[in-house]
């Protein structure tokens, strides 16, 4: 069947909640207590060792497979906006938002600032940023921009391309 990237994930998180629901459904059932004289069978919770570890191979199967179709999918699939590849693209993201958070403080910063006498301090101290903040303001500016349309350039790439997925 075909299905975008965005689906394949949604897909892969019921899988994954799926093996979750196995894993303790089996914690919970595969031992049992019972008070001295008590009929076992009566408080015996139903549980099948080998049924529950075939579901579990199956899905656990399942899910190897969809991962590997989109590691496939995101090595091979080109965001042409930025001529990289959706894993370029992971990686991209991550660094335009670390190098925005610290232009943001940049561009926040006073030319001069006081410092904060901390205990019995008489000499009083400057810190002095030491670039242009002006130049701060507008790279954050820009690398704001960049990041925002490489955000929207993988939603849509994830939202509207397929890939055939068959688990």
């Amino acid at each position: 069947m075909k299905m975008t990237s965005a689906q394949a994930a949604k897909l892969l998180r019921q899988l994954k909640d799926e093996l979750a629901t196995l894993n303790t459904r089996e914690y919970n059932c595969k031992t049992f207590v019972a008070a001295q004289g008590e009929d076992l069978e009566m408080v015996r919770p139903k549980y099948d060792y080998t049924e529950t570890k075939t579901q579990m191979a199956e899905i656990e199967g399942k899910i190897r497979r969809l991962k590997h179709i989109l590691n496939v999918f995101n090595c091979t699939t080109v965001i042409p906006e930025f001529n990289i590849t959706i894993d370029e693209m992971l990686v991209y993201i991550p660094q335009l938002t670390k190098r925005c958070s610290t232009l943001s403080g940049m561009k926040n910063a006073l030319p001069i600032q006081r410092e904060r006498a901390v205990g019995l301090k008489s000499v009083i101290e400057y810190t002095y940023a030491n670039y242009d903040i002006e130049l701060a303001q507008n790279d954050y500016d820009a690398l704001s921009e960049t990041l925002a349309k490489a955000q929207t350039a993988l939603d849509y790439v994830n939202n509207t391309v397929e890939m055939e997925v068959d688990i």
